[in-house]
């Protein structure tokens, strides 16, 4: 089953699209107003059918759930590219949010149904970090496949369908699980079942203690990192820019043919190359460092809240000073973190959650953390609109990020140890 899961983590993040995205869009008509509603969209849909697809996973069977997921996202890839209207990306934006909503937290869940019939359950870090680093390294493949595919291509919109071959990939790769890993499904499944489900599953987050901590961890980290994260495009392409003019100083015929785009792809490409495959390696080593402290996965928590703390210090280091390439090393060495820091908090959450609720559980923390992006998203673009005055592309406008990061890692460092115990 190892194997299985790895594939399926490989084969889902084989989104030939995602770096070319909002250039997609504008081939299509699409204004940036327009592309703006149509991700804020993505977001309002997913969160909305996020906690209902979580309980009918776990009612009416996550394999099956899973199934669905990629079939809503099958779909969405095929209207995508034949989407010749703008007003068509609004459905196939609704069936990507299908497929989002019924994915998150059921396959993780799926897994832990696993280790426990196999008696693996203390390796919930271990597994779960192992099939993350093939998910990371699927990102590093996609990331070399889709710019092949585009600059061969010379077509966008052709990623979009291309993207539907992995995806009847892993419909194949879930289809051949186990039935076992549906969990207990119920034989009559209605809205008043899974809104009873949400509602025992919400309750629980909120009043028990040890759920209620980790989902304010989920929400100030996670948050935190998916409001910022894509910052580090801008703070490469400035790099860039910066780079080969010194360059063309020295040498006035070196690379001179190449436009703006070309010489920011060519450094995008290999950092975010070198990201996935770092990230990869710690998803892979997470388990490692819970062993080092003595196993205990909330003490390995409080070391990288320290961590976390002190990367946002480097970052505010790297604004004040104006040193890009401090800046740049915070983010990256961000990404690296969190996917040290994420199977730990997966598998806390399942420790202390009913397993019969685990799917709808981690819905709810992936609505959490969503719902703190959305929140953090325009806020940190507000400040740096304000500081940077529209160019996003120069160092030292960053530091609002680096405050709130390092304030909120510091905050949840103080009380960690205080609330790991309670509940």
């Amino acid at each position: 089953m190892l194997f299985r899961f790895s594939l399926y983590g490989f084969l889902k993040n084989q989104r030939y699209f995602e770096p070319f995205l909002i250039l997609a869009f504008v081939e299509k008509g699409m204004s940036f107003f327009a592309i703006g509603a149509l991700i804020a969209f993505r977001e309002i849909a997913t969160n909305v059918l996020e906690i209902p697809s979580g309980s009918i996973a776990d009612l009416l069977g996550r394999r099956r759930s899973m199934l669905l997921s990629f079939g809503a996202y099958l779909c969405s890839f095929v209207v995508f590219w034949l989407a010749n209207e703008p007003w068509l990306l609004w459905p196939a934006m609704f069936l990507f949010a299908i497929g989002e909503a019924f994915r998150t937290g059921t396959h993780k869940s799926m897994i832990f149904e696993w280790l426990r019939r196999e008696g693996r359950s203390d390796e919930k870090t271990k597994v779960y970090g192992h099939t993350r680093s093939w998910s990371k390294l699927g990102s590093a493949a996609s990331v070399v496949i889709g710019a092949a595919l585009v600059f061969w291509l010379d077509n966008y919109a052709a990623v979009f369908l291309l993207s539907a071959v992995p995806t009847v990939g892993n419909l194949i790769n879930l289809g051949s699980y186990p039935k076992y890993l549906d969990g207990e499904p119920t034989a009559a499944v209605g809205w008043r079942e899974v809104w009873q489900h949400s509602r025992t599953a919400i309750v629980e987050a909120v009043q028990k203690p040890k759920l209620r901590r980790l989902m304010t961890e989920s929400m100030s980290f996670e948050g935190v990192f998916h409001a910022s994260k894509d910052y580090l495009q801008p703070l490469l392409a400035a790099a860039a820019t910066a780079w080969f003019a010194v360059q063309l100083d020295a040498d006035p015929g070196q690379a001179s043919g190449w436009s703006d785009l070309q010489r920011t792809t060519l450094l995008i490409a290999p950092v975010y190359l070198c990201l996935h495959i770092l990230s990869a390696f710690a998803s892979r080593r997470a388990h490692r460092l819970v062993a080092a402290v003595g196993g205990d996965p909330s003490r390995a928590a409080r070391l990288l809240w320290s961590l976390t703390a002190g990367l946002f210090a480097g970052l505010l280091l790297g604004e004040l000073t104006q040193v890009v390439v401090i800046s740049i090393a915070a983010f990256v060495l961000l990404h690296v973190v969190q996917n040290l820091w994420r199977p730990i908090l997966i598998s806390r959450i399942d420790l202390a959650t009913d397993h019969a609720n685990s799917a709808v559980t981690l819905s709810v923390e992936s609505q959490a953390r969503r719902m703190a992006t959305i929140v953090l998203a325009p806020l940190f673009g507000f400040a740096i609109d304000a500081t940077s005055h529209g160019d996003a592309g120069q160092v030292g406008v960053y530091w609002p990020i680096a405050v709130v990061g390092a304030a909120l890692a510091i905050l949840m460092r103080i009380t960690g140890r205080k609330l790991a115990t309670a509940g």
